[in-house]
């Protein structure tokens, strides 16, 4: 390392030194732009460091040219390697000409250094693949400013290269680790008053910015741990709508810990006061689309920016500073909506956010239990509760919302799925929103605003990145909770490891036409209805194989489904939550679940070998032994792949399991929202009892652990496939720790999920 390379003194023919990151601060910084001062330790002291360091290990011995030829999916291999290069890192003597060179950030007045990686691009990719992002593969550090502290950093910054995950892209994505050049920024941080991006976006042919803010360090935006405040801003006019957001939590320095190697960030919980407040001052919103309306005018509309507010050293003033500066592509994708004048700042209704986004239509309030024949696209339904009957007319909705229901109800599920807002237990929202009215509903927040006639709404496009946030190997298998043939498209672009939850009763639901399928099978339609059933399963099967796709097999209960025509020939039920429900109903008549079987092996037939059978709400161990004779009987056991599994939702299960592995499970789905429902003995459809629905709650947590215990301890798998770890990721962490073998979410909260688990199993 010849020598450090300052930011205001980077010139072009630095870029493959210092990389891109910093390349484009330092040129921001030479043109007035306000960022943070600092300097680069280029990309060659790596490549000299690696060379000083004694390998002891012979497949190591000729780093940083080896091109590690291992076994990247061979996990054991893998981690050993990696644990082993970082650790002779680790141990490396960081050279002392080098020290005097670091002993410059003891002159900056804050109180930490931030390194930053920066990777010098482009790296010659394998043919026929896509260009690798490599910004965001590996995290940022913070540190004390003191040399040795940096020089800690510096290191482990560099082993972060030879990861487990970081070796399994470098080879997924075809680099030879002699092509990496990564330079690392090294700049001053203090605490930060707000933190947040600003990114682009086109909505026809105008062009608009999206600028996202919250109080602290910006950790809480990128972890997904808060919703921020939103802004959009028209790029030519200034003219801005914003949204305030639900910032519960704020990063700080917190630099009295005792060794290196500590994170020096600390959690604070936001006041009340702080939380009704937005993180931008108009005076620094303002500052803050003036320099994109400057950098537009200069470098054109496709950059992306994150940004911090820091107290001025001197006068303690908020000053606004540019962290970073990336290229950002835009794309043109509606999903949202753009206000032509800012929505009111009081909601008319207000209830339970269960399904995000936002979204403006006209509204059309439902009498009770009378589903409209049919519904203008673009329209908000208002209704008191949502069964799941009214999966074809919600297609056609921008948003919905129920004055009944929790997160977990059917009106929160089906929109979910169906990506549209949703807001559930708003009371008395029949009676506030008048139907053809225009109204502005926030999924994310759970508040409908009444909006002006003249405000109109235009498609948002939201900026779709070039490779998905999916860079980080995960071991945890991730899989989708889906029901509908249209949601395949989506799913086909995300990492998934396969189905955990289909959802026969609504996937098979439009096809029914309006009757009941015991209707069917008594009006001698058997083999029509099973031909359907089979067509669609093996949709599933054909889009996600040889990837395992969970068929659930169907849980009709009488009051969900009130338009359908047909004698149930069942007593009337008071709680038919707990009624004839599950494999209970499979032994009183097994016409339905023979049928079911029957087109399931006709799906195998096909010579699809990826499905499995999951049995929902068992009650007894004599429920699944009558099921599983049921199943064999069906023939479907003579494929050695297929797999029946049972859903733990009944807390008896926590004592049995034992004894239903000996039946002959092979495996338990944790169903959180039925198990949550009866272990507080709380209704979930009531959302009155919203607040005692806790999926967090003691009891269900412990409950959680001890089944996926006791599944290892039987050796078979366990997997989740309820609401709860989507609601609160936090939740992961432990699900990992206690060695759970699936996480299955919506699809939705797949991108969320996927980074809590690589946060759980490498510490991103």
């Amino acid at each position: 390392m010849d020598t450090l390379h300052w930011l205001d003194q980077i010139q072009p023919l630095d870029r493959a030194l210092v990389g891109e990151k910093a390349f484009s601060l330092g040129c921001l910084g030479q043109r007035g732009y306000p960022i943070l001062p600092g300097f680069v330790v280029p990309a060659i002291a790596r490549t000299q460091f690696m060379e000083s360091i004694q390998w002891s290990a012979p497949l190591l011995a000729d780093l940083p040219h080896s091109s590690l030829h291992l076994d990247v999916f061979n996990p054991r291999q893998l981690q050993q390697v990696a644990l082993n290069i970082r650790q002779e890192i680790a141990a490396a003597t960081f050279p002392e000409s080098w020290m005097a060179m670091l002993a410059a950030v003891e002159r900056w007045e804050m109180p930490a250094v931030i390194l930053r990686p920066s990777f010098a691009l482009p790296i010659p990719p394998l043919s026929g693949r896509a260009h690798p992002n490599l910004q965001g593969l590996l995290a940022a550090r913070v540190c004390p400013k003191q040399p040795e502290a940096l020089a800690f950093t510096l290191k482990e910054i560099w082993a972060d290269l030879f990861r487990a995950r970081s070796l399994f892209y470098w080879h997924y994505a075809g680099i030879q680790i002699p092509h990496l050049k990564m330079a690392v920024l090294v700049q001053p941080l203090g605490e930060a008053i707000a933190s947040g991006t600003l990114q682009p976006w086109m909505v026809g042919n105008s062009p608009y910015w999206e600028i996202q803010a919250t109080w602290g360090l910006g950790n809480s935006l990128v972890k997904g741990e808060v919703i921020p405040d939103f802004y959009q801003v028209q790029a030519e006019t200034g003219a801005v709508v914003q949204q305030l957001g639900s910032k519960t939590r704020a990063y700080r320095l917190a630099l009295n810990q005792k060794t290196v190697s500590n994170s020096y960030l600390s959690v604070e919980l936001v006041s009340e006061e702080e939380q009704q407040q937005y993180a931008l001052t108009g005076k620094d919103l303002q500052a803050l689309i003036a320099i994109a309306q400057q950098l537009r005018r200069e470098i054109g509309q496709t950059f992306r920016l994150e940004w911090t507010l820091c107290p001025n050293s001197t006068t303690g003033e908020p000053e606004l500073q540019i962290v970073q500066i990336n290229e950002q592509i835009v794309h043109t994708k509606p999903s949202r909506w753009v206000l032509s004048h800012p929505a009111p700042k009081t909601p008319l209704v207000k209830g339970l956010g269960a399904a995000a986004g936002r979204a403006v239509g006209v509204v059309r309030v439902v009498a009770p239990h009378q589903p409209p024949k049919s519904l203008a696209p673009g329209q908000i339904i208002v209704v008191q509760s949502i069964t799941p009957d009214w999966l074809p007319l919600l297609k056609k909705a921008v948003g919905v919302v129920a004055e009944q229901g929790g997160l977990t109800c059917h009106a929160a599920i089906l929109a979910r799925e169906l990506g549209i807002p949703a807001v559930v237990g708003a009371t008395g929202a029949t009676q506030l929103l008048v139907s053809g009215k225009t109204f502005l509903i926030d999924g994310d927040r759970g508040e409908v605003y009444a909006l002006e006639s003249q405000v109109t709404a235009t498609p948002e496009v939201t900026p779709v990145a070039e490779t998905p946030p999916f860079s980080a190997k995960i071991t945890t298998k991730l899989m989708a909770n889906l029901s509908q043939i249209s949601s395949l498209a989506k799913a086909a672009n995300l990492p998934l490891d396969g189905v955990g939850l289909l959802r026969s009763e609504l996937m098979l639901l439009e096809a029914l036409r309006g009757q009941h399928p015991q209707e069917w099978i008594n009006a001698g339609r058997q083999l029509e209805l099973g031909a359907i059933m089979a067509e669609l399963v093996g949709q599933f099967a054909e889009a996600f194989a040889p990837r395992p796709v969970f068929y659930r097999s169907l849980d009709w209960r009488s009051h969900e489904f009130p338009s359908f025509t047909g004698n149930l020939s069942r007593p009337a039920e008071t709680n038919p939550m707990l009624g004839w429900r599950g494999t209970f109903s499979y032994q009183q008549d097994s016409s339905l679940f023979d049928l079911e079987l029957t087109a399931l092996a006709q799906v195998q037939q096909l010579g699809y070998s990826n499905l499995r059978l999951l049995l929902p709400f068992v009650r007894t161990v004599e429920e699944f032994s009558f099921c599983r004779q049921r199943v064999e009987l069906a023939g479907l056991t003579q494929d050695a792949q297929f797999e029946l599994w049972i859903m733990a939702e009944v807390p008896s299960v926590i004592f049995l399991l034992p004894d239903y592995v000996q039946a002959g499970v092979q495996g338990i789905s944790i169903g959180t929202n039925d198990l949550t429902q009866l272990l507080l003995g709380v209704d979930r459809e009531q959302a009155q009892m919203a607040t005692v629905f806790n999926e967090r709650h003691p009891a269900v947590i412990r409950a959680i652990q001890q089944l996926i215990q006791l599944a290892k301890q039987a050796g078979i798998p366990c997997s989740i496939c309820g609401q709860a770890p989507a609601q609160y990721p936090e939740m992961v962490e432990q699900l990992v720790q206690w060695g759970i073998t699936a996480i299955s979410v919506e699809l939705d909260a797949v991108e969320r999920t996927y980074s809590a688990i690589a946060r759980a199993e490498n510490g991103i």
